[in-house]
């Protein structure tokens, strides 16, 4: 097994643990969890409510970085490779940016968990897991497979960066703005990272790269790996 096969399968257990981790933590109401998740909770709230700029900020960051941008950007990316007859490339966009939002459905609708009673902003449905962080994962891991290919030198690894503060920014200000719990949070990002694995492995995405890495991940672990798509 290649390096880069065994970090991608390695990344994938540890979603997994995390995921599970995550909601048996709130079912079973782990007392550690509880207090990890108020602790920030009860911080972030406090800032909120002296601040009102605050809120304003991160309400902001919310929605500029969430789904509903993200959905426009792949419903337009997967129309231009549509156009451009690279229907893998139209699937995955189409599938992790805005078919997202049933895999987000679904899995708030079977954990059912409320959202923290301080949120300092509405908003509808539940909390477990945030569906901003799942939605932002799978929709950046996307671009950047399908963008990382096209680009070359340092442009890669400012994509790379661009899209990791991404999906950290997304996910403060979940917590920020008390909407999630960090626990919903991290949940969000493991499935959302499962989820474009899956996506990739349904729609027989492959990549090789110099070295014959088939895992289709090579290019995302590292940047300075050109990557050939088949």
């Amino acid at each position: 097994m290649t390096r880069p096969r065994i970090l991608a399968v390695s990344c994938a257990v540890l979603a997994v643990v995390v995921y599970t981790g995550m909601w048996l933590g709130y079912r079973q109401n782990w007392s550690w969890l509880h207090t990890v998740d108020w602790s920030l909770l009860n911080a972030a709230h406090a800032i909120g409510v002296k601040h009102p700029g605050w809120v304003r900020f991160w309400d902001a960051v919310s929605f500029i970085l969430g789904p509903i941008p993200l959905r426009i950007v792949g419903m337009v990316g997967a129309v231009v490779s549509a156009v451009k007859r690279n229907v893998r490339a139209a699937l995955l966009l189409l599938t992790c940016l805005p078919l997202t939002t049933f895999v987000t459905s679904t899995a708030k609708d079977l954990a059912g968990r409320p959202r923290p009673v301080t949120a300092l902003v509405a908003v509808p449905q539940t909390s477990f897991p945030s569906g901003h962080a799942l939605e932002a994962t799978a929709a950046v891991l996307a671009l950047l497979t399908v963008v990382l290919p096209v680009l070359s030198g340092w442009w890669r690894w400012t994509a790379v960066a661009v899209g990791a503060v991404w999906v950290l920014a997304v996910g403060s200000a979940r917590v920020a703005l008390n909407v999630h719990h960090p626990s919903d949070v991290l949940a969000g990002w493991a499935l959302g990272y499962l989820y474009f694995l899956l996506c990739l492995w349904v729609i027989g995405w492959t990549v090789r790269s110099r070295q014959g890495d088939r895992t289709g991940s090579e290019h995302l672990l590292d940047p300075a790996v050109e990557p050939i798509r088949r």
